[in-house]
């Protein structure tokens, strides 16, 4: 495994927005950590916070998991509480060849769930395109010593040499993480996985594929339950795929599922065992002044995700992120445009088949700023509260330690500015695609292709 770059960084204003002293809305790296990840394997695909945000995972395409854990504050050193060090990392998924249908099945890591902590060991969800695994990440200082019926190498003693009982002791050692698989989810799913959820009575989650979404007990790996299945008797007559699905944070018998055709769906487990039929719909009309040939391509949701509160939900579609109320279907609550000036672009990028790229979307702890991700290693946040939003750019360029980390802008069209870029030199190979917020503070982490940043709050 080879190493890009980790950067910690601090935001010098509150909420990642400028502040009144600050109206130029810069941000100062601190920090600046090498982690090289530099071959195709090592390209991140999901990135996600434990529940209290001591952990920090990211998946790659590789199928290897890498767990960073958060400083502790010490007296003598207070500003290194933000850094984010290798805590372990391990193989999650090997690729397979599946012999009937003569496919092979990459190892990649399509998502991880974190699952709430119940005693010192840690427990993650991770999958592939086909397979579900629940791994066990804990801590071990002290080892067996005295057996009668081994030696301390481990091999079997004579038995005629054993002229004693021996007590075994736990004799300390140095500290080692273990990652080990405690269940393995399979053979459940005809399609590939892309969306898995952790319901909150912490005993079940769901698994989505392009057409189902199956239920299964954590305790149990031979059997899973199909909750909703939108596949049709003719697949010619297919018209739509389910794109993500996820809980809702607080009842445990509530979902949402989104499609390709730009709705989301809620569905209510008390209803009906299969929740075909969905409780309530939410989609918004399209303008048919605006309607192209890529008007379908464009209103494919690719990112859903509940509101801490359970309240809202968020969606990302290709050019917009939307919040919606859950008590009003008709149209969304707010709508922000990530890059609207892509529009004019589109056949190029429909070309290249960027068009076909699954932005994520995540909330800040108290839902009130949003973070999404877009071309030339730029993310977007809005705050829902001041309507302002700003545009930073993740590179190893202008993160160095102690640089000033400031807001960009695109310039679409006439007199370009010394400090802003032109819509045409945006480079559509870096993207950010996946990112996450920490669940109480302001952290940050986005993932660039290969590279992981970790911006904070700045840190007096």
């Amino acid at each position: 495994m080879s190493v890009s770059v980790v950067l910690v960084a601090s935001l010098k204003s509150s909420r990642f927005f400028p502040d009144n002293n600050n109206s130029s809305g810069s941000f100062e790296v601190t920090c600046c950590f090498p982690f090289v990840f530099s071959v195709p394997a090592d390209i991140i695909s999901t990135v996600e916070f434990n529940p209290t945000g001591e952990l920090l995972a990211t998946g790659d395409k590789g199928g290897r998991v890498v767990v960073f854990q958060r400083e502790q504050e010490s007296k003598n050193q207070p500003h290194r509480r933000g850094e984010y060090n290798v805590y372990s990392t391990f193989q999650s998924h090997e690729p397979e060849f599946d012999y009937l249908k003569s496919l092979e099945i990459e190892e990649k890591i399509n998502k991880i769930r974190w699952l709430p902590q119940q005693n010192a060991a840690y427990f993650l969800l991770s999958t592939n395109d086909k397979t579900v695994k629940l791994w066990k990440v804990s801590e071990r200082d002290k080892r067996p010593e005295g057996y009668n019926l081994k030696d301390e190498e481990g091999r079997i003693r004579d038995p005629t040499t054993i002229t004693a009982l021996r007590v075994p002791v736990l004799q300390p050692m140095d500290l080692m993480v273990e990652a080990t698989p405690r269940r393995v989810f399979s053979n459940a799913h005809t399609y590939h996985i892309n969306s898995i959820s952790v319901n909150s009575d912490y005993e079940t989650y769901m698994s989505t594929d392009d057409l189902r979404i199956n239920l299964w007990n954590l305790e149990i790996t031979n059997r899973s339950f199909n909750i909703v299945d939108i596949k049709p008797a003719n697949m010619e007559m297919l018209t739509e795929v389910i794109t993500a699905a996820e809980f809702q944070p607080n009842q445990c018998n509530t979902f949402v599922y989104s499609s390709s055709k730009g709705s989301i769906r809620l569905c209510d487990m008390r209803a009906s065992a299969l929740c075909d039929n969905h409780s309530k719909l939410f989609e918004e009309p399209e303008d048919p002044s605006n309607r192209s040939f890529f008007s379908e391509i464009i209103s494919s949701i690719s990112d859903v995700k509940f509101s801490h509160s359970g309240r809202y939900l968020i969606t990302r579609d290709y050019l917009t992120v939307k919040v919606w109320d859950l008590n009003m279907e008709s149209k969304p609550l707010e709508t922000y445009q990530v890059h609207d000036y892509l529009r004019s672009k589109l056949c190029s990028l429909y070309e290249n088949d960027c068009i076909f790229d699954k932005f994520e979307c995540v909330w800040n702890g108290s839902d009130s700023v949003i973070m999404t991700g877009s071309y030339n290693n730029f993310f977007r946040m809005f705050d829902r509260n001041t309507k302002r939003d700003v545009t930073l750019e993740a590179s190893r360029e202008n993160s160095k330690p102690r640089a000033i980390l400031k807001p960009r802008k695109v310039c679409v069209g006439g007199k370009r500015r010394k400090d802003e870029i032109s819509v045409d030199s945006l480079d559509f190979s870096k993207k950010i695609l996946h990112s996450a917020w920490h669940p109480s503070e302001n952290i940050i982490a986005v993932a660039a292709t290969n590279n992981l940043y970790i911006f904070q709050d700045k840190v007096n």
